[in-house]
This record gives C-alpha cells, structure tokens and sequence, in this order.
C-alpha cells in the first residue's frame, strides 16, 4: 500500500471511530496521529461525511499499470536503456519514464515516484577498486599489518 492510500485509510478509519463517538485523543492513539490532525478531520467529517475526507487533489500523472511498466524497465538496469555505468539518476529515471510512458516528469516527481510508488530507497555505490581482493586484504590484516607496527 502506498503512502497516499495509508494515509487514506487511516482518515476512514478516523470516520468510523468519530461515528463510534469516541474521542479525538482516543482516536489519535490508535491511528498513530497528532491530535491536531484529528481535529482538523473531524472538522471536515462533520462538514461532509466521511467522503470528504477522501483525497480530492490532483491524480497522478501515472496510473498503477505505466508505473509497473515503469518498475519493469528500471530492473533491467540502466545499461540495458543504453547508459554506459549501471547506475540509476534522477535524470536517468526520467528519460526511462518518458520513453516507457510518454510521460515528462520533473526530478520531484522522479523521486517521488521512487521512494514512494515504487518503494526504492538511495543507495550510493561503494568507492572500492574493482581489483580489490578481500581475502589479500585480511590475510595482510593478520599476517603482514602487525609486522608493521613498531614495538614498545
């Protein structure tokens, strides 16, 4: 479930409880909320019903099935859409989007969609020689590294 529709379901779930006449504390520790927000919940419940408490805002410039087909080509990896390093940016993402799509998002949106639709996190790559052999590496650590050291 994305962020989006949690929060969502968490404002039903405040409409049953305001009709369940439980109060605005209560109701605050269940679902995890300031008391402010439920205040301000209640405030549009009792204005318009539980519907009014729905997102009403723009919808997203993708549905679910072009960011599936999004998540598909990103796993491909970003050598397979003809970059030369095998690492994902903002501006990578985007042009993928686009050519998938057809959709232009800005870099926000890029990363919106990452982090929230898609559910990826930032990861750097390590800054480490490919030639790097870690066995040498421990055995020098044991072996080598302690002949180094000069005595008391």
């Amino acid at each position: 479930m994305t962020r989006p529709q949690l929060a969502e379901a968490r404002r039903v779930r405040a409409a049953e409880l305001f009709d369940q006449g439980r109060s605005g504390a209560e109701i605050a520790r269940t679902l995890g909320v300031s008391e402010e927000s439920v205040r301000r919940w209640k405030r549009v419940w009792e204005e318009g019903g539980a519907d009014a408490l729905r997102p009403t805002g723009r919808p997203p410039k993708l549905d679910d099935i072009q960011v599936e087909q999004v998540r598909t080509a990103l796993e491909q990896g970003a050598q397979a859409h003809g970059f030369e390093a095998d690492l994902w940016t903002l501006e990578r993402v985007g042009l993928v989007v686009e050519r998938v799509t057809g959709v232009v998002l800005s870099r926000a949106s890029v990363w919106r969609l990452l982090t929230g639709r898609l559910g990826w996190s930032l990861q750097r790559p390590e800054r480490r020689a490919v030639e790097r052999d870690e066995w040498e590496v421990a055995r020098w650590i044991a072996h080598e590294g302690p002949r180094t050291k000069k005595g008391p």
